[in-house]
């Protein structure tokens, strides 16, 4: 697993948690958002199948649940 800097996945939980209608009970939902806006520089639209950093996204989500 790549070991993304701990400023990225600073600024990527303080996006997801700026996120409308942010809940932590979809907290999956909100950090594929938060990489798949990193990635593709736009927030995925209703059937967005393009892929994502699943490493990133996974560091992200653990990330998240380890501060909550």
């Amino acid at each position: 697993m790549s070991d993304y800097s701990d400023s990225l996945i600073q600024l990527l939980i303080k996006k997801v948690k700026e996120y409308p209608r942010f809940s932590k009970e979809e907290i999956e939902k909100f950090c594929w958002m938060a990489v798949h806006e990193h990635k593709h520089g736009v927030l995925p639209s209703e059937y967005d199948i393009r892929e994502i950093d699943e490493e990133l996204y996974l560091q992200l989500l653990q990330e998240f649940k380890s501060n909550i």
